[in-house]
């Protein structure tokens, strides 16, 4: 099963389950997820070739949400499910193909449609560096500057670093072979009835007019909110105000 962290106990809330986006972790979200279990149990999960969870061959999106329902499974069945870019669209899947593990879906900043921009110069950048010379975590920071990586970036890469054993907690040989699959969204025509929201950064073009089609074909009940101001990372540029907007919908 997929590594977790847990933040709190159950209550008579359904636990809400965390998915990262691509080359996160559970631990990205652990400022936000604390504070989300004043009222239930949170459950942030390392997706598989990330973080602590088993490293696979493959990386698409139907095994991806399996592997989400397995967690679940093991804490009562059902569970609110948000997901962040990658970690989104992986949830987006699991309530297609596992739909009474869902009871309300969160998806932060992406929609189920294919995408053109490539993440591989992250995977270039992050294979560059040079693990033999690494003492602490600031020491890849500066490589990683030196490759041209923006500095918000670099202090997020080397979260996935694991310095004392020099390598990457991230599989980047299969994240760059599985890159097109990471990109696209599988072809389906199942439909999840439950509520959805769509919660995208104001400053974002990762979810546009153009894609709320493809959305409410599988999506029929989605509800669309943006947070000014804020871009693709919205819950780490506006934390306090993506929590707002996560605990209005899952309480409503």
């Amino acid at each position: 099963m997929l590594n977790h962290i847990i933040h709190g106990a159950p209550t008579n809330l359904p636990s809400l389950l965390i998915a990262h986006g691509l080359y996160g972790s559970a631990r990205n979200w652990g400022v936000i997820a604390k504070r989300l279990s004043d009222s239930r149990q949170v459950i942030a999960v390392d997706l598989r070739n990330h973080g602590d969870s088993p490293w696979m061959d493959s990386h698409g999106y139907p095994e991806m949400a399996d592997d989400l329902a397995d967690v679940i499974a093991q804490f009562g069945g059902q569970a609110d499910v948000l997901g962040h870019s990658m970690g989104g669209k992986t949830a987006m899947m699991l309530a297609l193909r596992h739909p009474d593990a869902v009871r309300r879906l969160v998806v932060a900043d992406i929609a189920p449609v294919p995408y053109s921009h490539s993440q591989m110069p992250y995977i270039t950048a992050m294979r560059s560096v040079d693990l033999g010379r690494i003492v602490r975590r600031s020491d890849a920071e500066a490589q990683l500057a030196g490759l041209g990586v923006e500095k918000a970036l670099q202090s997020f890469f080397t979260q996935s670093l694991d310095v004392p054993n020099k390598r990457w907690r991230l599989n980047l040989d299969v994240l760059a072979n599985e890159m097109p699959s990471i990109m696209s969204f599988p072809e389906t025509q199942a439909q999840w009835d439950g509520p959805a929201l769509f919660l995208s950064g104001g400053d974002s073009d990762y979810v546009l007019p153009e894609h709320r089609p493809a959305i409410r074909a599988r999506f029929p009940h989605a509800r669309f909110a943006k947070l000014p101001g804020a871009g693709h990372w919205l819950h780490a540029e506006k934390p306090r105000e993506f929590e707002a907007s996560l605990r209005a919908f899952l309480t409503a």
